[in-house]
């Protein structure tokens, strides 16, 4: 009896510091007991929760830190405050002012993600702030933000695992891969990511998803391609696509959206995105690099493909729109918002490849020259749908990302093989300084908010 209630004792005990590593606030307490005081004629410190939690939902979207930053600023202009705000990767430290009371606040989420969905109806709300929120109590605008907040996945894991599987699938043949290589690619990385995102549901830590989804996905990869080499007799050299199927993986969001902080001489946020974008990335290369070694992969090149530019430049569109489209559902975003980024990211990356192709461009300036198209495209869209140009853009350019280069990089370092290794890392390195910079470029040339540094 006594060894039943210790141990009840302690699960209980492990599932409350679970549970208070990052406490709930209670922000309905902020709000004013007075149900008739509107947002606007509130205190400063009931202004100022509602202002910090506009921050934090948006904070953890996956959204910029000039974008977390604009909002609080608007809502604070509408409601008589001045707010100073210094924003990281998964924290915000504010301070708001009303002439005659300051108000300090460090509030911080527990994990950082993408919820493209929920960004948008986030920059919903703070539009219509001034004509509608700015105009009802505080307790109503908690409300609202209550709801917004129980947006998390549109889909399942099995869902989500397919969108994976269709990226990786174009990621295939975009970089250079047959049917042999797509089919494995698609099954091996449909189950990788399934498993992932069950992880995250929960609460695993991060080192271990993309450790378990990696080596998972790699696993697959070697089974289905024994399988096939012994059933079907097809060569061994198809082994060349098992990075493919790792792709997944890729930080895209973190990775442009550095770019974009940095841009904005927000250092603190950039930085810290960066980091968590190369921690992604080595944990994901390293278990990689060590199953391929488990199972005698190699990053052999792929076997020719002999197709026509015409038929090659369709084939890219199809390829490019089916990447881009299971990544944004990956981020979360509804059906036409992914259709709407894909279409972009369809134009932008194949005239990218095709200006590497044809033009003989270098991989970085083609990769510059797609981004700030795509950037172009989505702000040409947004006027009409009214969608996050962030949700438009990242998806579409995350596809030119060069995770085999890093990958391939990785492994040459491992084999001791330190020319081969810095020459893909070099090739790396540059391609991923050219996605943000388009991006920049293409939000200097169509947004005025954002070519000053005010």
């Amino acid at each position: 009896m006594n060894t039943n209630k210790s141990s009840t004792t302690d699960s209980s005990s492990f599932v409350d510091i679970m549970e208070k590593n990052h406490m709930e606030i209670p922000w309905h307490d902020y709000a004013s007991n007075d149900s008739d005081v509107l947002i606007c004629k509130a205190g400063l410190i009931e202004k100022a929760s509602v202002i910090g939690r506009v921050g934090l939902i948006m904070l953890s979207c996956g959204t910029g830190a000039w974008r977390v930053r604009s909002s609080m600023n608007k809502l604070s202009r509408e409601l008589g405050v001045t707010c100073t705000v210094d924003i990281g990767l998964m924290s915000i430290e504010f301070n708001c002012f009303d002439g005659h009371d300051c108000v300090s606040q460090s509030l911080s989420i527990p994990n950082t993600g993408v919820n493209t969905s929920k960004l948008y109806r986030m920059e919903q709300f703070v539009d219509s702030f001034p004509i509608k929120e700015a105009h009802i109590t505080g307790e109503e605008i908690h409300q609202c933000l209550d709801q917004i907040e129980e947006i998390h996945a549109l889909y399942s894991p099995s869902t989500l695992g397919l969108a994976a599987a269709l990226a990786c699938c174009g990621f295939t043949f975009l970089l250079g891969g047959g049917i042999p290589e797509m089919i494995f690619a698609f099954l091996a990385a449909g189950i990788g990511n399934a498993l992932r995102t069950r992880l995250i549901k929960h609460h695993f830590t991060l080192f271990l998803n993309v450790a378990l989804s990696v080596s998972t996905a790699c696993l697959i990869y070697a089974c289905l391609l024994k399988a096939a080499e012994l059933i079907f007799h097809i060569s061994v050299l198809h082994e060349a696509g098992y990075i493919c199927s790792m792709l997944f993986i890729i930080p895209g969001f973190p990775f442009i959206t550095s770019g974009i902080d940095l841009a904005k001489l927000d250092l603190r946020s950039g930085l810290e995105r960066l980091t968590y974008s190369v921690i992604i990335v080595l944990v994901a290369t390293m278990f990689a690099w060590i199953m391929a070694l488990m199972l005698k992969l190699q990053p052999v090149d792929f076997l020719s493909i002999h197709l026509s530019t015409g038929i090659m430049l369709l084939f890219r569109l199809i390829a490019s729109f089916c990447g881009v489209f299971g990544f944004s559902i990956m981020f979360n975003s509804p059906v036409p918002m992914a259709a709407t980024a894909a279409l972009i990211g369809a134009l932008a990356n194949t005239f990218r490849l095709e200006m590497v192709d044809l033009a003989g461009l270098p991989p970085a300036a083609a990769a510059f020259i797609g981004a700030l198209t795509a950037g172009l495209l989505a702000s040409a869209i947004k006027q009409y749908n009214g969608y996050p140009r962030i949700s438009l853009t990242v998806p579409s350019i995350v596809i030119m990302v060069p995770g085999l280069y890093l990958y391939r990089a990785i492994y040459n370092f491992g084999i001791m093989s330190l020319t081969e290794a810095v020459s893909w890392f070099a090739a790396a390195a540059m391609i991923i300084m050219a996605l943000p910079l388009g991006l920049i470029f293409a939000r200097i040339l169509t947004d005025r908010t954002f070519r000053y540094c005010t």
